[in-house]
Formats: C-alpha cells, structure tokens, sequence
C-alpha cells in the first residue's frame, strides 16, 4: 500500500477521447446485485386547503412509477446500452408484481427478481406540486433476508458473473446485504476472476473487504472511519485509512457539489463538480455506480471512467426526480457543438427539459412543423413564440413523417440538419423529432403552457389546442410573412 498518496486534481483528457470511451459503454456487460424499491410519484395541484385539518389538498393528474435503489443503477445502465443481469428480492405484494413488470419490461435485462412470501417490497410514495414535493410516505421493511433465498441469490450470482464483465453491490441497507452475502459475493467475483465495486451503505465495511472500488459520499467515509472529512487534505488522509483497514482496490469519494476524490495505488486525484445547475441529487450515487461500472467493463483506465461517472453525475442533478444519464446526454455535454447539439433532445430528455422548466416556474411554449428549408416566415412564427413564454420547445416531424404529408419528393434536407438548423436559432430552446403523423402524443407528454400555429390555421383547427386548454394553457396564432413557404421555395429551385 502507498501510505503517502501523491494528490492532484484530475488533468482534462481531450473530448474526442472522451467521445470515443462514451460509445463503447454500451458494449458492456454488467451484474447489478442490491435492494430493489419501487419509486412512485404522484402529481397534482393544490388550490385549497382541507376543512378537516390544515393541511392542502391535492388533486391528483397523474402517477408515475420507477425502479429505485439497485433498480435505478440498472436503468442508468441501460441507458447507457449496456446489458445487465439484476438479482434482487421482493416481497409478494403489489409493489413486488409491479417492479417485476417495470424491470422486466426494459430492455438488455436479464432479471432474476427472488420472492420471499410475506415479505414487503419496499415502495417510496412522493406527493408533488407545482415541482415541490409535500410529504414522502415509505413502507418497507430492512430485516434479513430468508437464508433459503440468500443462498439461491449467491448461486444465480455465481453464473451470472462468469456471463457478465463486472458487479456492482448496491447497499441500501433493506435487508438484502446481510450476514455474510457481501463477503461471499466478493469472493465469487475474485474467483470468476471479475471485478466488483461496492455502493455501500452503513459504517460496516468489512463485509466489503477486497472489493475493488468502493464508493462512500463523504458522510459514509466520517462515519466509516471516525475522521474529519472538511477538507481535501482530510478526506484524501479517511480514505487511505479505509483503503489499507479493508484492502479495497480503490475508493471513490462522492462529495456532492465538490465533485469526487479518487484514491488508489497511484495517489489521489479530485475531480471538480460537472453539473451546471442542481435541481434534484436523488439517485446521483446511482447514476456514478452505473457508469463507472460500465466504464471499467469497457477497459477503460479507472480515472477516465471516473470522469465520464462524474460528467453522468453532473447530468442527473441537473434533471428533476430520479433520473438517468443517457448516452446521448454524454455526447451533448462533452460535443465541441456544445449548446446547439445539446438543444436536440429525445422524447424522454425534452420530457425531462421541460419538467425542469416547470419546476422553475417557467411557462413553457411548443410549436410543430417540418421546417425543411428555413425562410423568413419561420423566423417569424419561432420569434413570436418564443416572446410569448420562458422556453420554446419545437417538434420536427421525422423525414418518414415529411413524406408521408409532403410526397416523396421532400423533406429537401434530413431532420438532422433540420433539428440542427434549429437549434442553432436564439428564439428556440429545444428541439425534439416526432415520429406519428401528428404531434398530438408529444403535446400530451409535454404538457406545454402554450401552442402556438401560425394564422393559416383557426384555433379549432389546431392539433392538440383542445389538450392545452384542458390543462389551463393557451393556444395563439401568428400572422404568416406574405410570400414565404417551403413548397413555392422548393418548386421554384425545381424549374
């Protein structure tokens, strides 16, 4: 062991090196052993307060259910395209049947989700407003799990780390991670000749000696060690004095917005906080075990899977709820483009965007079209929307989607030099491509504050205006430029 760690902060690798590592996490093959806990959401609004007691009432719009805990390591995994074996407990209750489903149901997944009769599936119930959560309800329970069952677990484990590159143990202390389980899992992965890293929970970690990274946040490493963890200096000291006490391979400080600390045999290093702005740190430790994981599976040296690990991180805090990192989102954050490519976004991601922008109290606009040739009268429908709200948000039909409603002959340019043409324009925020024939399903997942059309079009014309208003937004219509229009542009550059 080095007991005088070199310490220094990270050096930048070039972004074209780190592109080239992002694209080959989906490569990659990993086991995820740990508590599974369903994650619900429900929204609403709140307009009066209960006759019954003074607490508010909330009408509920709608729910939303997710993977948590381990589950949320496996979601960041495969959004990243990786593909994951996931061995886990849950109870025989609604709440177990339910992740089964969800988990079963995502692609890449090799589940293997273990029933103990009796036993409750812990489930994380959270009330939401206006993007600030009222009350958070758990029913869970933490005792051991049946012996039968653990050792069935260990054996499904075996074989599935001799099919897999790497494990990750995600601890959330829920009665998984008990007795000698971790200890014998590690020893499976050193005998498969696999690496393992640990999320750990709790100050006991000697049921993870050998591993070969562990991944404390800063209060884990006080509570582990008993030392003081206020400053670099200090932190780097607790973490050597873990790292020799067990034998870990390396252990990866997590440190909120100071960014992580990396100790190993080659001393320390501290890599700066990636995010932009916080808006939510659920899952962040998730996301870091997911990508670090998927780093290491794909070869790649410990501080450069770090370092995608902690730009993954800076992502996710930066989305509301339990998010997940995708590989795209890596490639926008780290593209020479920068703000024009990370402007174009999936429907999962622009979902993601706008709750962000509601959360903030932002009133959100959204417009539609193929926008094949940009002229003056586009300019003019995206400027005015755009002055009409916080953030403009416009859907692109997809080429296939062009032709359908133009003829064979169109779109002249393809969607990706559409969407990018713009992205590239002030007057809008994001842009994400749709596939149906209209943009009726992405209003809905949206739920803009505003539509906007132009003048062509009456306000019972306009596709989704009726959802809108439903909602309490608005639809507006914008007065066309005299003599603009794709078509006429594009039969004139045919004579």
């Amino acid at each position: 062991m080095n007991d005088s760690p070199a310490v220094e902060a990270a050096l930048p690798k070039p972004e074209a090196d780190l592109l080239a590592a992002v694209r080959l996490l989906g490569r990659t093959s990993v086991l995820v052993v740990g508590d599974v806990m369903l994650d619900r959401y429900v929204y609403g609004q709140v307009e009066r307060i209960s006759p019954e007691a003074p607490v508010p009432i909330l009408a509920i719009d709608r729910e939303l259910a997710i993977p948590g805990g381990a589950g949320n390591v496996v979601r960041n995994l495969t959004a990243l395209g990786a593909a994951v074996a996931f061995i886990s407990v849950v109870g025989d209750d609604q709440a177990g049947s339910d992740l089964t489903a969800l988990i079963g149901g995502q692609p890449n997944i090799e589940p293997w989700l273990l029933v103990q009769g009796g036993r409750i599936t812990t489930l994380k119930t959270r009330y939401l407003s206006a993007g600030q959560q009222l009350l958070r309800a758990d029913r869970e329970e933490t005792s051991p799990v049946q012996p039968r069952l653990a050792e069935r677990l260990l054996r499904i484990a075996r074989d599935a780390m001799a099919a897999t590159s790497i494990t990750v143990l995600s601890d959330y202390q829920k009665g998984l991670m008990t007795g000698g389980l971790p200890t014998l899992l590690i020893a499976a992965a050193r005998e498969a000749g696999r690496p393992i890293i640990v999320d750990p929970k709790g100050p006991d970690y000697a049921r993870y000696a050998g591993a070969d990274v562990v991944m404390p946040n800063r209060t884990d490493l006080a509570e582990a060690t008993g030392m003081r963890v206020d400053t670099e200096a200090a932190i780097v000291a607790a973490a050597t004095a873990l790292r020799q006490r067990h034998g870990f391979g390396a252990v990866l400080v997590t440190r909120g917005n100071d960014g992580m600390t990396l100790l190993d045999n080659s001393g320390a290093l501290h890599f700066p906080a990636e995010a932009a702005e916080v808006f939510d740190i659920a899952g962040a430790g998730d996301t870091v075990a997911a990508t670090l994981a998927a780093g290491l599976a794909a070869r790649l040296d410990l501080p450069v899977a770090v370092r995608l690990a902690n730009i993954a991180a800076g992502i996710v805090v930066g989305k509301v709820g339990t998010a997940v990192a995708r590989e795209a989102d890596l490639v926008a954050a780290l593209s020479p483009l920068g703000g024009t490519l990370r402007k174009i976004a999936s429907r999962e991601a622009a979902i993601e965007h706008v709750q962000r922008w509601h959360h903030k109290g932002w009133r959100v606009g959204f417009t539609n079209g193929c926008f094949d040739l940009l002229h003056p009268g586009h300019l003019r429908l995206l400027e005015e929307a755009r002055a009409a709200c916080d953030r403009l948000v416009v859907g692109l039909n997809s080429d296939a989607g062009v032709r359908r409603l133009k003829g064979a002959g169109r779109p002249v340019q393809p969607e990706a030099a559409r969407a990018a043409m713009l992205a590239s324009l002030a007057s809008v925020d994001l842009v994400t491509v749709f596939e149906e024939d209209t943009p009726e399903a992405l209003i809905t997942a949206l739920h803009p504050d505003l539509l906007v059309k132009g003048a062509n079009y009456t306000l019972d014309q306009v596709i989704g205006g009726d959802l809108v208003r439903g909602w309490g937004g608005r639809v507006a219509l914008v007065d066309l430029v005299a003599g603009h229009s794709t078509t006429a542009m594009v039969e004139r550059i045919g004579e």
